[in-house]
């Protein structure tokens, strides 16, 4: 499933309850209406799924609860990163034993690593799986950049399948391309950059947008691939100002808000996150109504 995988997939947010404890019911309702609305694929576990602040045991339920509601409708892509090695390769032999048709690793954070650290963080669990990994380039949060170089040295793994790039920069997206094909792909880690990472060889989004507009964000990609490249501009350009407003605040407190002013129900958060602040509230909801979604 994962080889044919061009298109949006949706880094899901994760639903709790009034006392946050996570919200099972909720999961699997918004798990059928991404599939229903076209979305290409989903993440679990993510950033946007608030991992970071759940247990071992609560990761481990949520994802075989996602693998086994989606029940192979769509791939699932369980995020299974950390910055300790030992434990990201833990996290994904138990994600691939769950039924994960892909996995999510993060570059390690706050220790960082070398290069070659870094490479190696990569390879150890790509010569230990038997699913394909996507490797997740987001410097903002981790304080370092996948190397180029790890990029070339890992691209033709096996198992390694592709990257999410969230850098931001152009440039990079650009050397990463050069390395790109049918086994090394490259999915835009920012609704913002979609139709510029399409337009250098990319061939989807993982995707905060998605969470709120799943058959829009679809459409994007899919016009965009289909040779419909206007459509797909003016879709995207319709909808900037929304994809915008949904990084007002730390991802993924203003997406939860929005989906809460949709009627999906998602909950709240746990700290460090917490509430919007009233004045952006009230920002995004104005732009959410200039945009159709309430």
């Amino acid at each position: 499933m994962m080889k044919a995988v061009c298109g949006a997939i949706t880094a899901l947010v994760t639903p709790f309850t009034e006392d946050e404890r996570v919200n099972y019911d909720k999961l699997g309702e918004l798990i059928d209406w991404q599939i229903d609305s076209g979305i290409d694929g989903l993440v679990i576990l993510g950033t946007t799924g608030e991992a970071v602040v759940l247990d071992h045991e609560e990761s481990v339920k949520v994802a075989s609860y996602a693998v086994k509601r989606a029940d192979g409708r769509v791939p699932v892509i369980l995020g299974s990163g950390s910055n300790c090695t030992r434990t990201m390769l833990e996290k994904s032999l138990e994600y691939e034993r769950l039924g994960a048709d892909g996995l999510l690793l993060i570059t390690p954070y706050y220790n960082k690593g070398s290069e070659e650290g870094i490479y190696r963080h990569f390879l150890t669990v790509a010569d230990a799986v038997h699913v394909p990994c996507i490797m997740y380039n987001v410097p903002s949060r981790t304080g370092c950049s996948i190397p180029i170089s790890a990029v070339r040295r890992l691209a033709g793994h096996e198992n390694i399948m592709g990257i999410k790039e969230a850098s931001g920069s152009m440039s990079y997206m650009a050397q990463v391309s050069q390395y790109c094909g049918e086994d090394f792909v490259m999915y835009s880690g920012n609704d913002d950059a979609i139709l510029p990472v399409l337009s250098i060889g990319g061939v989807g989004v993982i995707s905060v947008y998605g969470n709120v507009m799943p058959r829009e964000a679809h459409e994007i990609v899919a016009d965009y691939l289909g040779g419909e490249r206007e459509r797909a501009l003016r879709t995207h350009l319709k909808y900037l100002p929304l994809i915008n407003a949904l990084f007002m605040e730390v991802n993924p407190i203003p997406v939860k808000e929005a989906m809460n002013m949709m009627g999906l129900g998602v909950g709240g958060y746990r700290l460090p996150l917490c509430p919007m602040e009233e004045n952006n509230r009230e920002k995004l909801r104005k732009i959410m109504k200039e945009c159709g979604v309430i």
